[in-house]
């Protein structure tokens, strides 16, 4: 299998940062606060990249991904603090049961289409949570305890494992036959594309990289709670991915770090946190409905500046 050499650049860059933080926090010089702000970064960067397959490749409207970050959660929670199995497993375990939820909502929901599956999967969210409140096991109402297991070389490599499987994802034939069904499901059906096929598909591994997220989620934080995963976690991860724009990968990973950082500033004003991610949303719905981003990555700026850098070259070299 051959790497395309572009893949080297961002990745070393990516282990460098890696090596950087590692040794600020071996060192002592990243405080609490700050590493606990990059931490929620992070784990906010794998839930909207998943979202992103489903809503920005796709075009399936979820509502309900806070449901497949619960069952990661809570399903690794009881690996690790009733059955004493180790963190890797358990991160694991949580995306696959996450993955098989995904299934089970995504087989008979996706002969539904926009509003009406954005309606079943937040149902399936809201089902999660009731059933998630009445269990003794797992501490109903009042919560679970949980050792803070995350660190992080694990939460690093998660989030770039992330990037990385669902950035290859979308540019395979795979990627561009879910890019089809987003376009027009019905042009894309007629061109003979299994469009159940790759919906299933693309809520798998959306569901299996949100339950892995909330694995790691569950395992930073020492207690979760069933009202944590309710329609404003779904809603907050929705406003990263459609704030960055649908279809742009960098675009969801901008709007994230944006939006986090803010999130964290306002956490004491949690009413004007809403007020403002509202108002975020109606100014780009108005203004700049297709994102920060569109559909281009950073990638073609590159691209854009390169063409405009030799044309400017080839003019000089006529005249």
């Amino acid at each position: 299998m051959k790497i395309n050499k572009k893949f080297w650049i961002p990745f070393s860059l990516a282990i460098v940062f890696y090596a950087v933080v590692q040794f600020l926090l071996s060192s002592g010089t990243l405080n609490p606060y700050y590493e606990n702000t990059l931490f929620l970064i992070c784990i906010n960067l794998i839930f909207a990249v998943s979202l992103h397959l489903i809503i920005g490749i796709t075009g399936q409207f979820s509502i309900g991904h806070a449901g497949f970050i619960a069952v990661g959660a809570y399903v690794s929670a009881v690996l690790t603090m009733k059955m004493h199995l180790p963190f890797l497993l358990a991160i694991a375990a949580g995306g696959i049961a996450a993955a098989i939820a995904g299934i089970l909502i995504g087989v008979p929901s996706f002969r539904l289409k926009g509003d009406y599956l954005a309606i079943a999967t937040l149902g399936f969210g809201e089902i999660i949570r009731i059933i998630l409140l009445n269990i003794d096991y797992v501490g109903g109402a009042a919560g679970m305890n949980v050792s803070r297991l995350t660190n992080w070389t694990i939460l690093f490599f998660s989030v770039l494992i992330t990037i990385i499987v669902i950035n290859n994802f979308t540019k395979s034939t795979h990627g561009r036959a879910c890019i089809a069904l987003r376009e027009d499901e019905i042009a894309a059906d007629a061109m003979g594309i299994n469009t159940t096929y790759y919906k299933v598909i693309a809520f798998v591994i959306g569901s299996f990289f949100a339950g892995v997220g909330g694995a790691l989620y569950a395992h930073n934080f020492y207690i979760i709670q069933p009202q944590v995963f309710g329609f404003l976690k779904s809603f907050d991860i929705l406003i990263f991915v459609v704030l960055g724009g649908l279809g742009s990968l960098s675009g969801t990973v901008i709007s994230t770090v944006l939006l986090t950082v803010v999130s964290i500033y306002l956490q004491d004003y949690p009413e004007t946190r809403m007020i403002l991610y509202s108002i975020v949303l109606i100014l780009t719905m108005i203004f700049r409905p297709q994102g920060l981003m569109g559909t281009k990555e950073w990638t073609d700026l590159f691209k854009k500046y390169g063409k405009m850098g030799g044309n400017q070259n080839g003019k000089q070299t006529v005249a």
